[in-house]
């Protein structure tokens, strides 16, 4: 089976090197010449652990091709997946030009059959709308070629997303044609194979399929911060009180981490997404409205937990901070915590000396030199007044503290991700604050 994946950002790229790792051939197509280039040559443009390794050997099987002719490389494919970015527009709303314009080339390229697969998080009824723009250009040829379009989101974790797609929980489909339904079993085949779970339902109810499950996770954890933020209050251990409720099999223990807020590139585009739908048709999504509202609040949180240890007056003081990435084990800053602490206590006049294990070449890219960047964990301490942790990276978790209290100038650390024990920092010495925790 031969199948063509239209981008190869994150999701592109990933999706097609798996399936390729699958047994399929698959063809990349991407606009971006540069980007086609540098693939060719092995230069992955993504940080994502075990992505390189298969990309290579892949193509090494010549299981793997990239291109910039998307013509080329429909002429060679049973599926399409359209794989291209949909960035939020200024409402709110996911930009669908991207995912339009690859549906026109198709029509305006297709000589055979072929199902289309919308594997971008796209907004209920896009499906439709990239089933009329094929057929619109298939009208304006003067050609009557059958194709049909369905639904296949991603449910890939940044990090683990290799993992994921080679062993997913599930495979969520949506169709409207036996003959569809037919190529996407075959598509699959390999992993239902092994015993995972295909999906089937209509092309509506996948495409909510997605925007429900991120709205779900982020409910869960901005819940979780509003309750940690009252336990400080109240004088309770949200670490405590997390275990305790994750152990009902109805709540489960996962997304129960109390943080500085979630970052990334679906959680905030895809809760402001689903609002905007319901607002479409005259529904208020007032649960995502209030998720949406406490974590733009919790991102701000450790700037004043830090503001307000130092009554207010952090004009000339130095912190090292540890994590720049929203998450472990990505590169990507988008919508991450890390850039609002810092812009919060550089315009409260402080100096932020930072470090990140992957991110540091993106967080130039993104800052510039508004901040100090540190060759490693430990040369950020040196000479700052107070740590501050915001990314929960393994390197972070044990650190040496006889490192830590020599560099740092009181032993003052704030911490964004509870990855130390308070008893444990109150026997070392350590003014530590957390969140949640008293």
């Amino acid at each position: 089976m031969k199948i063509s994946v239209v981008g190869t950002g994150y999701v592109g790229l990933v999706s097609g090197t798996c399936l390729a790792e699958s047994g399929i051939t698959v063809t990349c197509v991407d606009i971006d010449e540069l980007k086609i280039e540098k693939l060719k040559e092995g230069i992955i443009p993504i940080y994502e652990p075990g992505l390189s390794e298969l990309v290579l050997d892949n193509v090494e099987k010549n299981r793997l091709r990239f291109t910039t002719s998307l013509k080329e490389s429909i002429e060679r494919s049973d599926a399409l997946f359209i794989a291209v970015g949909t960035p939020p527009d200024e409402d709110g709303s996911a930009d669908l030009t991207y995912v339009l314009n690859v549906a026109r080339e198709i029509g305006q390229n297709m000589e055979d059959y072929i199902v289309v697969l919308t594997k971008s998080t796209v907004p209920i009824g896009t499906s439709h709308k990239v089933k009329a723009a094929i057929q619109g250009e298939l009208d304006k040829r003067g050609v009557n070629i059958p194709f049909d379009v369905a639904s296949n989101p991603e449910f890939l974790k940044e990090g683990s997303a290799v993992k994921d797609f080679m062993e997913p929980d599930r495979i969520v489909v949506g169709t409207e044609s036996e003959r569809a339904r037919k190529v996407v079993e075959r598509l699959y085949h390999p992993f239902t194979q092994q015993g995972f779970q295909l999906i089937n339902m209509d092309i509506p109810s996948a495409e909510m399929t997605k925007y429900a499950a991120n709205s779900m996770l982020a409910t869960r954890i901005s819940f979780m911060n509003d309750i940690a933020n009252l336990c400080e209050l109240v004088g309770a251990d949200v670490n405590v009180v997390r275990k305790g409720i994750g152990a009902d099999p109805r709540i489960g223990k996962k997304f129960l981490f109390p943080g500085c807020g979630y970052g990334g590139s679906c959680f905030p585009k895809d809760v402001k997404a689903l609002i905007k739908i319901g607002a479409e048709y005259g529904h208020e999504m007032g649960v995502l409205k209030a998720v949406e509202e406490v974590n733009d609040r919790q991102k701000h949180l450790m700037a004043k937990k830090v503001l307000d240890y130092y009554k207010g007056n952090v004009k000339g003081k130095r912190f090292a901070l540890w994590g720049l990435s929203f998450k472990p084990q990505t590169d990507d800053m988008r919508e991450a915590p890390s850039m609002v602490v810092i812009d919060d206590l550089l315009a409260a006049g402080a100096e932020i000396v930072a470090y990140d294990p992957i991110a540091m070449e993106e967080a130039k890219r993104r800052m510039g030199d508004k901040v100090k960047y540190a060759d490693d964990e430990y040369e950020a301490l040196q000479g700052a007044d107070a740590l501050i942790v915001v990314t929960e990276w393994a390197d972070f978790r044990v650190p040496k503290f006889t490192f830590v209290e020599n560099a740092l100038k009181e032993k003052v650390i704030f911490d964004g991700r509870n990855i130390y024990d308070p008893k444990q920092m109150k026997e070392f010495g350590y003014e530590y604050i957390s969140i949640g925790r008293s």
